[in-house]
């Protein structure tokens, strides 16, 4: 533990759970050695949220979990009304912990006429009551810049890292999916002291395709390690897995992603592809269905000590960087 000395600017610790992964928010709890506070999450008839506290939070530090995987509308939608009656309850303070962000690839305005949507989430969540945000792993660093109050963003590249540190793949190469993850990659390949490769690749404009133009490094006769943040409908992945052996030589692939929201048919595309093995967080509720459909392939790590053991030093006032040097 950290020898820095402790302050408390606010309350008791309270930690609420959305309905988008209560699974995640009992490991907080329980890392935490706290109940999950108790509160009525459903909707109406017309498919209006409605949430009510069941005990009182005036006054105090409140951390609520909930990220908005799909059904993403729903799920935001639920966060910011979640906040909305701990904020008109006097809530101390208020932490919106998602750990993963919706609408997060809609950084940037690289076409004519489009919004930048992650802008917009984030004024929602402030707007709402949030006074402080925690996430994992966001798509752009960029978007930490779109909120007006502090803001921590956290890393799963330590636990997959010692995944792969632990499972010591014979002749490694750590593959970068296009140029955007390619200091993601950097980074995780210098932890497992490997070397680099990067795809390059071009995206259509309405972002549901993208072509492979080529390969910066060499795989040819080895493992490749894919890194990225998420996996979604597996599109870039069974490409990348593809490109990679089938052009390029390389042996097994992995992929090591952070979130892990497979939409569509992506668990059943996978499965008939030739990925050794898929290793993500649960930032976001996996279907048991798609779970079992990628069955052995599919290794889940989970950050629910990591998020406990931030959220203890946020409210004690103790550095959350720190820990990551200890």
């Amino acid at each position: 533990m950290s020898n820095e000395t402790e302050y408390k600017l606010y309350g008791d610790l309270m930690l609420f759970s959305g309905t988008a992964n209560r699974t995640l928010a009992e490991k907080i709890a329980a890392y935490l050695d706290l109940p999950l506070g108790e509160a009525d999450v459903f909707q109406f008839a017309n498919t209006n949220t409605f949430v009510r506290l069941r005990q009182s939070v005036r006054g105090k530090d409140v951390f609520l979990i909930q990220p908005t995987a799909a059904p993403t509308n729903d799920n935001l939608m639920e966060l910011l009304i979640f906040m909305e009656a701990l904020r008109r309850d006097s809530a101390g303070r208020i932490t919106a912990v998602v750990p993963y962000y919706g609408y997060g690839r809609t950084d940037k305005k690289n076409q004519p006429r489009v919004p930048i949507t992650a802008r917009l989430v984030a004024d929602l969540i402030t707007v709402a009551g949030a006074d402080r945000f925690l996430t994992i792993d966001l798509h752009a660093g960029q978007i930490q810049g779109f909120f007006t109050i502090p803001t921590d963003e956290l890393t799963a590249l330590h636990l997959l890292n010692d995944h792969f540190i632990e499972k010591a793949v014979p002749n490694a190469v750590v593959v970068a999916p296009d140029v955007g993850a390619a200091r993601r990659a950097r980074n995780f390949a210098e932890k497992l002291n490997v070397r680099l490769a990067v795809i390059e690749k071009r995206r259509a404009l309405d972002g549901r395709s993208a072509e492979i133009l080529n390969l910066i490094g060499d795989v040819k006769g080895k493992n490749a390690i894919i890194v990225d943040d998420e996996v979604d409908t597996g599109g870039t992945l069974l490409r990348g897995i593809e490109f990679l052996t089938e052009e390029k030589g390389a042996q097994d692939v992995y992929a090591c992603v952070t979130h892990a929201i497979l939409s569509d048919s992506a668990a059943e595309r996978l499965k008939g592809s030739k990925l050794k093995e898929l290793v993500v967080t649960d930032t976001v509720t996996i279907d048991p269905r798609k779970r079992a459909l990628l069955g052995p392939r599919l290794t889940v790590l989970s950050v629910g000590e990591l998020l406990g053991e931030v959220i203890r030093r946020i409210h004690r006032g103790l550095s959350v960087g720190a820990m990551f040097n200890e």
